[in-house]
């Protein structure tokens, strides 16, 4: 079936993509759920059962006999001590959500700096998944510093035609296929928003990730950045939450304006140990979720070359963190149900994530490699690669 019949097709019956998306997604989820291997197995997709799992051993990660927390202090304080000596900054504060967090900090350092104006990438979150947060509720101004497939360079930042007071970062830029810089182009971009008189801040969601690419400890990497904010689910496989790390006068206004946001929580005891029990567990382990996430992106392009795909590409080729990108020159309606098929037929799910379309005959997917990943050799991710090629040419020529 052409392109353009299938277009036709679409617009005669504008609910057929939408009902048939949904149905794509329920079976996406019973085969990740019935999988007997998969790359990764994120918590938040786990049952109640097994989310509450996540607090096993915790007495021996804070003392459980001591008061419950309330607005923000005991063990929510206590997590805050702990990241802020881990990111090598004097203070931080915890928040209910990352989207809060960077408006507050971005604000706050707008009222030192004195302007609105945020410098930031094209692809990063604010611009992508925030429904204009930053002007419509912040009062910030966003300006695209670059919408290439990279972060932005020290050029692009020195010649921005128009003053800003802050550069965020998003480190690794996730849209583009969770890409770093290298250091040495990190501290270029940093000196030179410095040069500016910009204070730069880090969104570093999955910073945590980023050490074995850079070649330096965590607290080396935010020492570059005025603020900076992490996440504890993206990768430390908490229930939720987020802390905003910098100067300790920075912080207190932070707080401030977390109570009038609606970000002072009465209890958080939950969030905040699953948050250390991620800092206590996945942490250490991140590294080597990096290292194997490139065994496997490497067994992948050897795997579609021995299977005959005509073009595939793996990206970054190398990663630069334990998520990277597949691109395929299919239509994402063809990719996603040879993806699920294989799953229910094998009981092994090679892509777990979904497809999105990125042109005629192109789709694109994310990987994702955690513990469960590391039980894969090159030889499993090679044959998994075949298994998934076979029933991607044959719903392609069923298809067409």
């Amino acid at each position: 079936m052409s392109d353009r019949v299938r277009q036709d097709i679409r617009q005669e019956d504008p609910q057929s993509d939408e009902e048939r998306h949904k149905q794509l997604r329920a079976r996406r989820a019973n085969a990740y759920r019935s999988a007997k291997r998969v790359l990764a197995r994120p918590g938040f997709l786990g049952t109640l059962r097994e989310r509450l799992a996540v607090l096993d051993g915790a007495r021996g990660l804070y003392d459980l006999d001591t008061a419950s927390d309330m607005y923000g202090d005991g063990i929510v304080a206590a997590l805050e001590e702990k990241v802020a000596g881990l990111l090598g900054k004097e203070a931080a504060a915890f928040f209910p959500t990352g989207t809060m967090a960077q408006q507050i900090a971005l604000r706050c350092w707008a009222g030192r700096t004195g302007s609105t104006t945020v410098a930031l990438h094209a692809l990063a979150h604010p611009e992508m998944h925030e429904r204009h947060a930053f002007s419509q509720v912040s009062g910030l101004r966003p300006v695209q510093v670059t919408s290439e497939p990279r972060l932005p360079t020290a050029a692009e930042v020195r010649d921005l035609e128009e003053p800003f007071g802050a550069l965020m970062l998003e480190l690794p830029l996730r849209e583009a296929g969770f890409v770093l810089p290298t250091w040495e182009e990190l501290t270029a971009v940093v000196e030179a928003a410095h040069e500016r008189d910009a204070v730069v801040h880090f969104d570093g969601a999955r910073l945590w990730e980023s050490t074995v690419h850079f070649g330096r400890p965590l607290h080396e990497i935010a020492d570059l950045a005025d603020s900076v904010y992490v996440s504890f689910y993206k990768s430390l496989d908490g229930y939720g939450g987020a802390a905003l790390a910098g100067p300790r006068a920075l912080v207190e206004e932070a707080k401030t304006w977390r109570h009038r946001y609606g970000g002072l929580v009465f209890q958080q005891f939950p969030t905040a140990l699953s948050a250390l029990a991620g800092l206590e567990r996945e942490l250490p382990r991140l590294p080597e979720y990096v290292r194997h996430a490139r065994v496997v992106a490497a067994a992948l392009r050897e795997g579609f070359a021995a299977a005959g795909l005509p073009w595939t590409r793996v990206h970054p080729a190398e990663p630069h963190t334990h998520d990277f990108q597949v691109w395929l020159p299919y239509d994402a309606d063809t990719a996603a149900p040879a993806a699920i098929r294989t799953a229910e037929e094998t009981g092994v799910m090679l892509f777990a994530h979904g497809w999105d379309a990125k042109g005629p005959g192109l789709a694109c997917t994310e990987v994702y490699v955690r513990a469960a990943g590391l039980e894969w050799s090159a030889d499993d991710v090679r044959s998994a690669a075949a298994e998934f090629t076979a029933r991607l040419t044959e719903e392609a020529g069923r298809q067409g």
